[in-house]
């Protein structure tokens, strides 16, 4: 039993054999996923699938790099949709240096107006870090995202500052990366990461797991990323499957 806990089946990337993908993370063992809404188009898309696949779960929010784009009309219906029964979190949001189309007080603005609907409505929260991580563990804080908690996705920093996010409630969910030869980082917080506070995931289809790097990723290949920290820890691949299962469905409020 796997649990995929950040995946974008809504992406234009599997409109063509989105059925096959399903079968193949089926058949590798993956009990759930959860299809990341992050605009108004990816909102929708995921609403779609989770309305038609039983194992699909969905999280709807607004990605730091189009905070630019978010109308207080679009936080309503996210407020919204965060009633539906098949809604376990608000995200992905955060923020990202990288790009600069959203200029980072706007990020900032944005982030802060998502968390406090999170704690509004009762929901965990999924964080999208890139190359802003004094700025974000900064906002938790002073929003005391602690109440709800939720996930640092696609975790990419160092094990010492994974240890801070773990005080603050959170889960450090690892993907692709902890799979490559040279990520050191990964690596070190799959070894130091207690296991009870680790989640696994693709986001799909972004950054593959080796020996795919550089291909489409899909849900089947979060068993690559269980494996590797199986390894890492010393202990069985159904171990690994299992807890992180378990934290995911209890973080996500999933019976």
């Amino acid at each position: 039993m796997l649990f995929d806990t950040h995946v974008h089946l809504n992406a234009e990337q599997f409109e063509d054999d989105v059925e096959e993908v399903i079968e193949r993370a089926k058949s590798a063992g993956v009990s759930n996923v959860v299809v990341v809404g992050f605009d108004r188009l990816t909102i929708l898309r995921a609403m779609e699938l989770v309305e038609q696949y039983d194992f699909m779960y969905a999280s709807v929010g607004w990605h730091p790099v189009d905070a630019i784009d978010m109308t207080e009309q679009d936080l309503n219906w996210i407020e919204e949709l965060a009633s539906h029964p098949k809604v376990v979190a608000i995200g992905e949001m955060g923020l990202d240096y990288h790009w600069d189309k959203s200029p980072k007080e706007i990020q900032k603005d944005v982030f802060r107006k998502q968390i406090r609907l999170a704690k509004k409505v009762k929901l965990p929260i999924i964080i999208h870090n890139r190359e802003a991580t004094a700025d974000i563990v900064e906002i938790l804080e002073e929003e005391n995202a602690a109440e709800v908690g939720g996930i640092m996705h696609c975790f990419s920093g160092s094990a010492e500052t994974a240890k801070k996010c773990v005080e603050m409630n959170f889960y450090i969910s690892l993907g692709g990366p902890v799979t490559f030869k040279n990520a050191k980082k990964p690596k070190e917080v799959a070894a130091e990461i207690p296991l009870d506070r680790l989640l696994i995931e693709t986001d799909c289809p972004y950054l593959a797991p080796h020996p795919h790097r550089g291909k489409r990723n899909e849900p089947a290949y979060v068993k690559l990323v269980a494996e590797q920290i199986a390894e890492i820890k010393n202990i069985s691949l159904e171990e690994v499957g299992e807890v992180t299962t378990r934290n995911a469905r209890k973080l996500f409020g999933i019976n």
